[in-house]
């Protein structure tokens, strides 16, 4: 946790697989769904090949090779949400496309 108290989001993403660009996107998108609860987003260049991982203070919330692949957005703040705002509506994304 921050000096504040709020949770901090840490994405460790691989250097060699050039995943930069797509961990710097998820950090602006929690940021700016997150943004009066969050900490801070922290990217972190990994050295292990392949390594994608996601964590809500020490919580790993996602990792590549467990949960396959990339979050979308919707998956990425859901579990965002319900880690550090499990009340939170996420207003579009927690509608389902039937209605």
């Amino acid at each position: 946790m921050t000096q504040a108290g709020k949770p901090v989001v840490i994405i460790t993403y691989c250097t060699g697989c050039n995943w930069l660009l797509r961990a710097g996107w998820m950090a602006q998108e929690l940021l700016q769904t997150f943004q009066d609860r969050l900490g801070g987003v922290t990217l972190v260049p990994g050295e292990m090949g392949g390594i994608f991982e996601i964590h809500v203070d020490k919580e790993l919330i996602w990792e590549r090779k467990r949960d396959g692949g990339f979050p979308d957005v919707k998956e990425l703040k859901t579990r965002v949400r319900d880690r550090i705002d499990p009340g939170r509506d996420l207003g579009h994304l927690d509608r389902s496309a039937d209605g």
